[in-house]
């Protein structure tokens, strides 16, 4: 039987908040579409765009190499951050992927930029996204991918600060940064397959 894993990024829909910080989750996930020439269907009963496909993993079993596919569905909801989790928790139920099954891919102001940390559990630490999945899911058990974006300034509003467009520098490393982030999702996947 074929293995499922479901793969959230978060982010705010509308071309202006396309480039922001807040919207690295969704910037990964598009990659991942992108890169395995998925295509993206919006879907109304879950304010969302879905992409999905089969991805093969290729492992080593006792000297002999062997392959393994895993179904994987990409979804963006298109609700806005804070109203994420209610559409990730319905897409979930109606396709029976456990929460276990789930992965989410979002921005972090904790860690600089370019760093990313895998959770395989924890609280929302703050991001409205992450709160919004832990209240509609009632539990914390979910993997997240946490991309780093930097702090603000001192004098610089939080919320401002990630609904900003990345500095010209930041766009330099961007492209690289999102790869990185396509490759630990695809050693989140391989970890999950075992």
């Amino acid at each position: 039987m074929t293995k499922s894993v479901l793969v959230v990024g978060l982010g705010n829909p509308g071309k202006q908040y396309a480039k922001t910080r807040h919207n690295l989750g969704f910037m990964v996930v598009e990659k991942i579409a992108n890169s395995m020439s998925w295509s993206w269907q919006e879907d109304k009963r879950y304010t969302a765009k879905r992409a999905k496909g089969i991805v093969q993993l290729k492992s080593l079993l006792n000297s002999k190499e062997s392959i393994t596919e895993v179904k994987v569905e990409l979804l963006l909801p298109l609700t806005y951050m804070n109203l994420s989790g209610p559409t990730v928790k319905q897409y979930a139920s109606d396709n029976y992927i456990a929460l276990n099954q789930v992965v989410v891919i979002c921005d972090d102001v904790d860690l600089p930029f370019t760093q990313l940390r895998v959770r395989k559990s924890g609280s929302s630490g703050g991001h409205n996204g992450l709160k919004s999945l832990i209240d509609s899911f009632g539990s914390q058990e979910f993997t997240r991918l946490r991309m780093g974006v930097g702090r603000p300034l001192p004098e610089e509003d939080l919320a401002d600060y990630v609904l900003s467009e990345f500095s010209q520098s930041e766009v330099e490393a961007l492209d690289s940064f999102i790869e990185k982030g396509e490759s630990a999702l695809l050693a989140i996947i391989q970890d999950n397959d075992r």
